[in-house]
């Protein structure tokens, strides 16, 4: 690549959860071993899983993840809106980094021009000190309901002039429809701009799909530039609140492949059940637990289930209260209770430490003060100003750093208990403010082997890959797919040379022509 001074990319999908995030997040690994300036960018994201920079500002977990993978420090620009549901129909809006109001779902496409502005502005900052931007779109360019008020999809690259790569999830089925339909529901400007397909989650011959994607290349005039094979075990951070399906499978594999007879040295897995609130935020805490050998981990809104795991989890929430009165409804409570009853272990991070309290005053997100399960001797107190940090601390001689995002903030009470990190522990009920606590290796095996002696069984760590090796691994073998199965030559030529002048306008109907 000659001269690549802010060139760049969006990969868009035909689908939410088509793979944009994790091709994107190979995109810069394979550009950054090139020895290529890369940066991740993501006009919006709508996620309540995000992560606090090293500058203190808040950006959504995939981008940080991209940061990674592109080996750049992480900065609010790469994710200059962020937008965190608090309801159906309210979100939380994150600008550059710093909480900034509330958007409604009527001003979805009409109150958006400063968001815009800002998403403009940061992309050609990024542009300006970096070779490469490669961008990430968001659910769907052929989403043409929300296309006025659009600058995540094409209207980000119409303004940028950046070419568009479309991914199709071929796991779900028809993805040779909805690339055609995504092309041909565009209108001829936006046309201009998507110059070509990557089909993702391929298993089995090639060659069978190769017919289809030829037709594909006639009907639309631009090219397919590979097939990516699907990816065991990789599970990127993903922006949903809890992406069940990439690290569950990979904790299943753990447990019941060739070596499970090794897995955390254990007859059975120590099992783990994480209960699903409707408005989870951060869980990502669960991915390192779900990392483990020997781990299994359950999202549930089961009373049973929980009752019956040997941790049971209560994750973070964006709205607590709201959360906490599900539980109730759910008869979850009485299972959480009575497993502090009988000595069984129960963790809470965030929110679900702040639902483990005595009592909950809330007058910012819901109104409301409300008792909390009485577990953990703390009161919550919530205030206007989001906490954000990047706190380090230590448990039992173990280094712990983290990161906290959180409007409640706790206070103890008079009763004796033990302190965990920034929060306590009393009997075997565990609560704490601090996300990523648990991608510290030692600390969580650690705290594994004391919660396995709890539960009675007789569980203890392997010493594999660390939680962080672990990731990494995970991005270069999505730089070695993009490498062994993208046309990486075309690709580069397309990053630096911008759309083709010559894509041909497609309409529906030429389907038959």
């Amino acid at each position: 690549m000659t001269s690549t001074h802010g060139a760049g990319l969006l990969v868009a999908g035909t689908t939410s959860d088509a793979g944009k995030s994790l091709v994107a997040s190979g995109l810069c690994r394979w550009l950054s071993r090139q020895g290529i300036r890369v940066a991740p960018f993501k006009a919006q994201n709508m996620s309540n899983n995000s992560m606090v920079c090293p500058d203190g500002s808040e950006i959504g977990r995939a981008q940080w993840v991209q940061a990674m993978a592109a080996r750049v420090t992480p900065e609010a620009a790469m994710n200059p809106v962020l937008l965190k549901p608090g309801s159906d129909r309210t979100s939380h809006i994150v600008l550059m980094g710093r909480a900034h109001g509330t958007l409604r779902s009527g001003e979805y496409t009409t109150g958006r021009q400063k968001l815009a502005q800002a998403a403009f502005e940061a992309l050609a900052d990024l542009r300006s000190r970096f070779d490469v931007v490669i961008c990430e779109g968001a659910g769907s360019p052929a989403e043409i309901n929300l296309r006025a008020g659009d600058y995540v999809n094409m209207g980000l690259a119409r303004h940028a002039d950046l070419p568009v790569l479309v991914v199709a999830d071929v796991d779900r089925g028809g993805s040779l429809a909805a690339m055609f339909g995504t092309l041909a529901l565009l209108d001829a400007a936006d046309q201009r701009q998507l110059a070509g397909f990557v089909v993702n989650k391929f298993r089995g011959d090639v060659d069978v799909l190769r017919p289809g994607l030829e037709r594909i290349t006639e009907l639309t005039g631009r090219p397919v530039y590979g097939v990516l094979p699907w990816l065991d075990g990789v599970w990127i951070d993903s922006e949903d609140a809890l992406a069940a399906g990439g690290w569950q499978r990979a904790s299943v594999l753990q447990s019941e492949g060739p070596d499970a007879r090794l897995a955390g040295r254990s007859e059975r897995p120590l099992t783990v059940a994480v209960v699903r609130f409707p408005r989870v935020s951060n869980a990502t805490d669960v991915d390192a637990l779900a990392s483990e050998p020997g781990v299994t981990v359950t999202l549930t809104a089961d009373p049973d289930v929980v009752a019956g795991a040997d941790l049971a989890v209560l994750p973070g929430s964006r709205a607590t209260v709201s959360d906490l009165a599900w539980l109730r409804e759910r008869g979850l409570d009485t299972a959480v209770v009575a497993r502090a009853r009988s000595g069984r272990p129960v963790l809470g991070v965030c929110g679900g430490y702040q639902m483990l309290t005595e009592k909950i005053v809330d007058p910012v997100e819901s109104g409301q003060s409300v008792d909390g399960l009485g577990l953990l001797p703390a009161e919550v107190m919530f205030s206007t100003e989001k906490q954000l940090g990047r706190p380090q601390g230590s448990w039992r001689g173990h280094p712990v750093q983290a990161y906290e995002i959180h409007h409640g903030v706790a206070t103890g009470t008079h009763r004796p208990s033990e302190r965990f990190l920034d929060g306590y522990r009393a009997g075997s009920v565990w609560g704490t403010m601090w996300h990523g606590a648990f991608e510290n290796d030692a600390f969580r095996r650690a705290w594994l082997t004391e919660i396995a002696g709890e539960a009675g069984r007789s569980w203890r760590p392997t010493g594999g890959p660390g939680f962080t090796e672990q990731r990494e691994l995970m991005l270069d073998r999505l730089a070695d797919a993009v490498t062994e199965h993208l046309d990486t030559q075309a690709l580069l030529q397309l990053i630096e040379d911008g759309p083709p002048k010559d894509l041909p306008f497609i309409a529906s109907s030429q389907v038959n022509s």
